[in-house]
């Protein structure tokens, strides 16, 4: 597969011009990077009106994901989401509300969309109860039933899947309930790019998804930052026209090249060996899980390449990620319950065999499962006037009955305790206090 974009920075870099342009380092060195960052020169192209080398990149993309069509960003899922939101208020029918019916493990990304763009979220809240913030399982049968509850028609329904201990929903059947009442599916899958590239394909286009964010830095070989917006082929047709305007909305007009190029390299490495790497890679990872279990670790159900332990009773996930990080591994995720590690094609089995030869034998039970209260707030405000309104920093306690003004959970994606525009009360308070909030902002009254 050709790499337009890498080819042509490779070009500009070895030509050692004279470089009266931006940036300031003018290609040279503090870093060692710094001949490939360049700016919007002549034949470099421009991302939100790409018709050279961009625009052939992300044809590539869009046909080794088989979307209708895929955008790439320099600014992470988080700027995808505020314009896959924006392009399903946009392309709604025309009897559609703005409003998104949202599982509430969102990114914060989507809170601010809503102050943004001004439309109202309805919360869908965990069905069974749930132990982290981090989960909100949806059924089919639980959307069915939301759906049908409503007096207007929502723009869109809004999942995160995988979510960050990688649950995984059913997107298939919640895709299907989704078109059966004429409104759209749109899916957070900063965790989950690599999907489409199992034995199996489960990305959420290849299950129904009409518009989706992958976060590639996350899980596939490409710079921080790089993410695609993905059209669905049976989306409606304007998206794919206005996605350009949207993600221009929300986006810096000074992409950076260095992370355009390493996505149209990953483009390269898709088309070649990755999928037979990316089976291996999960196989060797099953392995690892199965030793744990032997081991008397409480390993839960998970995406292909994720590890999420529960921490047994009598210890945290922080601390086992200490001993884990003195063993010289980092992983990517611990609180009081959960040990989270993320694996891709480029760990070697070595360094994924050294979890369970760190954490040896676990013979205590695992912790009790305690879930979290419904979290059903009072709303005083809306989302756009508790963010925009003038606000205060108080210590939590002193935030009993206050309107909550920003994000309470400082780890995405996950539930919000309170959402901007929700009144705090003594539940919310003992949440924060679990989670290790000490500061809320709050609207000045």
């Amino acid at each position: 597969m050709d790499t337009p974009i890498y080819d042509f920075v490779k070009d500009y870099a070895a030509r050692r011009g004279v470089r009266l342009h931006m940036p300031g380092h003018k290609g040279r060195p503090l870093l060692g990077c710094e001949e490939w960052d360049i700016t919007e020169v002549a034949g470099a192209d421009a991302l939100y009106e790409a018709e050279g080398i961009i625009a052939r990149s992300e044809q590539n993309a869009a046909a080794l994901f088989g979307s209708g069509a895929t955008f790439y960003s320099t600014e992470g899922s988080s700027h995808c989401i505020k314009a896959m939101l924006h392009l399903a208020l946009q392309c709604r029918r025309r009897e559609a509300a703005p409003v998104i019916v949202a599982a509430r493990n969102v990114h914060r990304s989507f809170v601010h969309a809503a102050a943004l763009l001004g439309f109202t979220p309805l919360w869908l809240q965990p069905e069974g109860g749930s132990g982290s913030v981090c989960s909100c399982p949806v059924t089919p049968e639980g959307l069915e039933l939301a759906l049908e509850e409503m007096t207007v028609v929502p723009a869109a329904v809004y999942l995160t899947s995988p979510d960050y201990l990688g649950g995984m929903a059913d997107i298939a059947a919640l895709a299907e309930v989704c078109h059966r009442h004429g409104t759209l599916l749109l899916v957070d899958n900063a965790h989950g790019a690599y999907l489409h590239f199992l034995p199996r394909p489960i990305h959420p286009l290849d299950l129904g998804a009409d518009l989706t964010c992958d976060s590639a830095h996350k899980t596939l070989p490409v710079l921080t930052g790089g993410a695609y917006l993905h059209i669905g082929k049976n989306a409606p047709g304007e998206m794919a026209k206005r996605a350009k305007s949207a993600l221009a909305l929300f986006g810096s007009t000074s992409p950076s090249y260095l992370t355009l190029a390493s996505l149209d390299l990953c483009n390269a490495c898709l088309a070649g060996d990755y999928a037979p790497r990316l089976s291996k890679t999960a196989a060797e990872l099953d392995g690892v899980r199965a030793r744990l279990r032997w081991a008397g670790w409480t390993v839960e159900q998970s995406d292909p390449l994720r590890l999420t332990l529960t921490a047994p009773a009598g210890r945290t996930g922080t601390e086992l990620s200490q001993i884990l990080r003195d063993g010289g591994v980092e992983c990517e995720y611990a609180d009081e319950k959960h040990l989270v590690a993320m694996v891709t094609p480029e760990n070697t089995p070595e360094e994924l065999w050294r979890l369970p030869a760190l954490l040896g034998e676990n013979r205590a039970p695992a912790r009790e499962t305690e879930l979290l209260p419904p979290l059903r707030a009072e709303r005083v405000l809306s989302v756009r006037e508790a963010l925009f309104a003038p606000a205060e920093r108080v210590a939590r306690e002193e935030a009993l009955g206050r309107v909550c003004a920003g994000p309470t959970v400082a780890c995405p994606p996950a539930i919000p305790i309170v959402v901007a525009g929700e009144r705090i009360d003594r539940s919310a308070l003992e949440l924060l206090a679990r989670y290790g909030v000490e500061w809320v902002d709050v609207v000045i009254e």
